[in-house]
Formats: C-alpha cells, sequence, structure tokens
C-alpha cells in the first residue's frame, strides 16, 4: 500500500501533461517498466522528483516513458 500513492501521483502527473485516461496512464507507467525493466515504483518515483521543473527524468526512463506515452496516446491532436 505504501507504493500506492506514489503511483498514483505519478498517473495524474501524466493524466495533466499527455491527456491520456486514467486506464492509458497506469498502462503506460506499467510498459515503461516493463521495456526499461524497472519497478514501477521506481518509474512513478523518478516522474515525482521531476515535478519540480529542474529536475529531468533520467535518461536511462526518458526514452521508454516517451515511448509509452507516444503508444498510449495516440498521435498528438
Amino acid at each position: 500500500m505504501e507504493t500506492r500513492a506514489p503511483i498514483d501521483l505519478a498517473r495524474g502527473m501524466l493524466m495533466a501533461s499527455f491527456h491520456p485516461t486514467a486506464e492509458q496512464a497506469w498502462h503506460l507507467l506499467v510498459t515503461a517498466s516493463q521495456h526499461s525493466n524497472s519497478k514501477l515504483r521506481e518509474i512513478a518515483d523518478a516522474l515525482l522528483r521531476t515535478a519540480d521543473g529542474r529536475t529531468p527524468l533520467p535518461e536511462s526512463l526518458a526514452g521508454h516513458v516517451a515511448t509509452a506515452v507516444r503508444s498510449h496516446t495516440g498521435p498528438a491532436s
């Protein structure tokens, strides 16, 4: 249960930034986790650290998250 809040917050960040549905945001995190061989909690924590606007997403995760965003949200409108 202790990892649930950061994961939900990360989903919210993705929903606010890229406009996926709640389900798409969940699948986005799962996809990034699987493709980067990282725990979902680690992806969520990394995303939350970027909330200050100064901390970048680690390069090792950035590409996987970007690919997941593209695959789960469709073309930009």
